[in-house]
C-alpha cells in the first residue's frame, strides 16, 4: 500500500518542476533581444516507479508513477547550422573585404572619366600633334610641357594614393590580427569558467551561447575547425565541453591550433613582414610558422593579405604578390617603359637650343627625378619631365635632318614620331602592346576581378543569410511560443496545486472523520 502522502509528493513535483519551467520561460523572453542568445527548455523527466523491483516489494497491481522532475535545463540549438553558418561566414569575411579593397582601388584609378590616367595621356598626344602643326610656337611647346608634367603628376599621384590605400591594409591587417587574438583569449577563459561548472553536473548555457557567438565572430576573420573536449569530473552527457580552435587551409588541413580547450590556453597569431619589402612573408601561431604560400585559408585576414600583398622565395628571388602590389608594378611598368620609349625617339630629334647651339646634345624628355632606374620599380612615384625641359620649352626636340643632313627651323619629324607613340607597339610588362592597350588591359582586368568579387560578396552574404534564418528558427526566442508555454506551465501549476488541495481534503476526511459515528 503507498503512503497517505503519495499524492501530496507527486502533486508537490509537479508545482516544482511547473515552476522551474516557468522560470526558464521568463528567461527566454528577459533575452529576447540579446545578442547570441539561444532559448532553452527544461526537460521533464519522469520519477522512478513505485515500488522498485525487490524481494520485499509490496503486493499491488503493478507500478505506479511517482510524479515528474526537471532533468535538466538545456539549449535548442543545432550544431550542424553552426557549422554551415562558420563556413559562409568566413566566405564573406573574404570577398567583403576583396571586394572593398578593389572598390577603392577603382576609386583611385577613376576610369572611364575626365580626370583620369587615360585622359591625361590623350591630352599628351594631342599636343604634340598640335606642335607638329607649328613646331615653332612658343605656346605649343609650352602645352606640351605642361601636359607631360600634368601626365607624370597623374602618374605621381596614382602610386602615392596606392601606397597610402596599402598602409591602410596593412593597419587594418594589424587589427584584425589584435582581434583574432582578443577573440581567443575569451573563448580561452570562458572554456576555464565552463571547466568549473561542468564537472559538477551543471549546464553553463549562457556561457555556450557566448562562446558560440565569439566563435562566430572568429569564424568570419579565419577558416576554422571547432571541437569539444570533455572538461573532467562528473558532467552531463549532454555537457558540451572545452572547445578547441584549430586553423584549417582551403582543403580542411590543419594549420596549427590557435585556442587548445586540453590544456586551457591560447596560442598567439602573428603576421611577420619581409625586411626589404615590407610584403607579408609568414604566419605564425605560437612557435609554430606557416609560409606564406602554405597559408591557403580564408576569411578577413587572409583577403588583407591577398590585398595588402605578399612576398615569397623562388630560387632566390623575392616574387611580390597581392592586389595592390600587382597593380602598383603594372603602373610603374607603363611609366617605365613609356619614359624609356619616348625618351629614346626625343633623344635622336634636334630642339632649338641645339639648331641655335649647332650642336645636337641628346637630352630625355622624362626623367626619375634624378635617379638611373635599372627597372621599373618605384618608375610611376618618381617619373616627372627633365629639369632642363622645365627651365626651357627650347629643349624639346621637334625637329630631324633632312636627307641632305641640315636641320630646318620649322621642321616638325621628330614631333610627329613622338607623337605616334602612342599607336606604336613594344614591349611592355612581357608583352608586345601600345601604351594604350596596355593601359586598358590593366583597367579591364581589375574592373573584371571587382566584378567577381562582389557577386560572390552577394552570394556567400546570401547564403549566410539563409543559413541564419534556419537556426534562428530553431534557436532563437519566440515570443508567440514562449506566451503560448507559459500559458501551459501557469495551467500545469494551477492543476498541481489543486491536486494538493483535493490531497487535503481527503486527508482532512481520514483524520478528522473516520471512526466518529454518525459521519
Amino acid at each position: 500500500m503507498t503512503s497517505t502522502f503519495f499524492g501530496l509528493e507527486i502533486a508537490k513535483r509537479g508545482m516544482f518542476t511547473q515552476q522551474s519551467a516557468l522560470s526558464t520561460t521568463a528567461h527566454n523572453i528577459a533575452n529576447a533581444n540579446t545578442p547570441g542568445y539561444t532559448r532553452q527548455r527544461v526537460n521533464f523527466v519522469q520519477t522512478e516507479a513505485y515500488p522498485p523491483v525487490s524481494k520485499n516489494s509490496p503486493v499491488i497491481p503493478g507500478q505506479l508513477g511517482t510524479g515528474v522532475e526537471a532533468g535538466t535545463v538545456e539549449r535548442v540549438r543545432e550544431s550542424f547550422l553552426d557549422v554551415q553558418y562558420r563556413n559562409e561566414n568566413n566566405k564573406v569575411g573574404y570577398w567583403e573585404n576583396r571586394a572593398n579593397a578593389l572598390e577603392k582601388m577603382e576609386e583611385i584609378m577613376n576610369e572611364p572619366s575626365d580626370t583620369g590616367l587615360s585622359v591625361t595621356i590623350d591630352r599628351f598626344w594631342q599636343s604634340l600633334q598640335d606642335l607638329a602643326i607649328n613646331p615653332t610656337n612658343a605656346g605649343a611647346r609650352s602645352v606640351v610641357r605642361e601636359r607631360g608634367i600634368a601626365l607624370a603628376e597623374t602618374f605621381n599621384y596614382l602610386s602615392t594614393s596606392l601606397t597610402s590605400i596599402q598602409g591602410d591594409l596593412k593597419n587594418e591587417l594589424n587589427v584584425s590580427v589584435k582581434e583574432i587574438n582578443s577573440l581567443a583569449n575569451q573563448i580561452n577563459n570562458i572554456n576555464k569558467q565552463i571547466s568549473q561548472v561542468e564537472p559538477h553536473g551543471y549546464l553553463p548555457n549562457d556561457l555556450y551561447d557566448e562562446r558560440d557567438r565569439l566563435i562566430d565572430q572568429l569564424s568570419s576573420l579565419a577558416n576554422i575547425k571547432v571541437s569539444n573536449t570533455s572538461s573532467g569530473g562528473n558532467p552531463l552527457a549532454v555537457a558540451e565541453g572545452l572547445s578547441t580552435i584549430q586553423l584549417v587551409d582551403d582543403s580542411g588541413n590543419v594549420l596549427g591550433t590557435l585556442v587548445d580547450g586540453q590544456t586551457k590556453s591560447v596560442n598567439e597569431f602573428k603576421v611577420g613582414y619581409n625586411a626589404t619589402n615590407g610584403l607579408v612573408e609568414n604566419v605564425s601561431l605560437g612557435a609554430a610558422s606557416i609560409e606564406i604560400m602554405n597559408f591557403n585559408n580564408t576569411g578577413k585576414i587572409s583577403s588583407l593579405i591577398d590585398s595588402f600583398g605578399y612576398t615569397y622565395d623562388n630560387a632566390g628571388t623575392q616574387i611580390e604578390q597581392g592586389l595592390y602590389p600587382e597593380m602598383l608594378a603594372k603602373l610603374d611598368t607603363m611609366a617605365f617603359e613609356f619614359a624609356k620609349q619616348f625618351n629614346t625617339i626625343h633623344q635622336e630629334g634636334w630642339s632649338v637650343e641645339d639648331y641655335n647651339s649647332g650642336t645636337k646634345t641628346p637630352e630625355d624628355f622624362f626623367s626619375f627625378g634624378g635617379s638611373s632606374l635599372t627597372d621599373a620599380k618605384g618608375a610611376s612615384s618618381l617619373i616627372q619631365v627633365s629639369d632642363a625641359i622645365r627651365s626651357s620649352t627650347d629643349h624639346i626636340a621637334a625637329a630631324m635632318p633632312g636627307a641632305d643632313g641640315t636641320v630646318a627651323i620649322g621642321d616638325s619629324s621628330n614631333a610627329i614620331r613622338l607623337s605616334e607613340v602612342k599607336n606604336g607597339t613594344f614591349l611592355i610588362g612581357g608583352e608586345t602592346t601600345t601604351i594604350q592597350n596596355y593601359y586598358e588591359g590593366i583597367i579591364g582586368g581589375m574592373a573584371v576581378d571587382t566584378q567577381e568579387a562582389e557577386r560572390l560578396t552577394t552570394n556567400s552574404q546570401t547564403l549566410r543569410d539563409s543559413v541564419d534564418t534556419r537556426r534562428q528558427s530553431v534557436s532563437a526566442v519566440s515570443l508567440d511560443e514562449e506566451m503560448t508555454n507559459m500559458i501551459q506551465f501557469q495551467h500545469a501549476y494551477n492543476a498541481s496545486a489543486r491536486m494538493i488541495t483535493m490531497q487535503d481534503e481527503i486527508l482532512d476526511r481520514i483524520i478528522n472523520g473516520m471512526g466518529i459515528s454518525g459521519r
